[in-house]
């Protein structure tokens, strides 16, 4: 004849503390299918007065006048360069996606939407930050900048 002694059942904040995980869980996998997403769906968009980004959780509109267009150019970052990212200090840093707020090489603050690395307009702005952006035409971006 065997005897079965049963555990004491676990208590109340048990359960809260998986639920409050499953919860944080659930809600980290809705960031990443939001960054996988808008990795895919950026757009940099040249009006009169603005430039606005969209598609990004870092994405924002810039006025125009914040830019210093003179000294924007199409940097390489596939090669050694003062401009390369050092230092995610708020964003996205994934292989073949960088988003968000970095620090350059050359110490300066640089907003980034970099995913492929040949071919990067650098437009520094007035506000102590420089744009890093990867775009499909970058030549046809900064003549666009230049004519607005």
């Amino acid at each position: 004849m065997s005897q079965v002694f049963p555990m004491v059942p676990a208590s109340n904040k048990t359960l809260l503390s998986i639920g409050i995980f499953a919860i944080l869980m659930l809600g980290l996998f809705c960031l990443s299918l939001f960054i996988a997403y808008s990795c895919q769906q950026v757009k940099f968009e040249v009006s009169e007065q603005q430039l606005n980004i969209t598609g990004d959780l870092y994405g924002r509109t810039i006025p125009l006048n914040s830019l210093v267009i003179d000294e924007a150019k199409v940097i390489k970052l596939d090669q050694e360069s003062p401009y390369q990212p050092r230092w995610r200090t708020n964003g996205i840093g994934l292989p073949g996606y960088q988003s968000g707020w970095f620090k350059l090489k050359n110490g300066e603050k640089a907003l980034l939407f970099v995913t492929e690395k040949n071919e990067v307009v650098y437009l520094p702005t007035v506000e102590g930050y420089s744009l890093l952006m990867s775009v499909k035409q970058p030549t046809e971006l900064l003549e666009s900048l230049k004519h607005s």
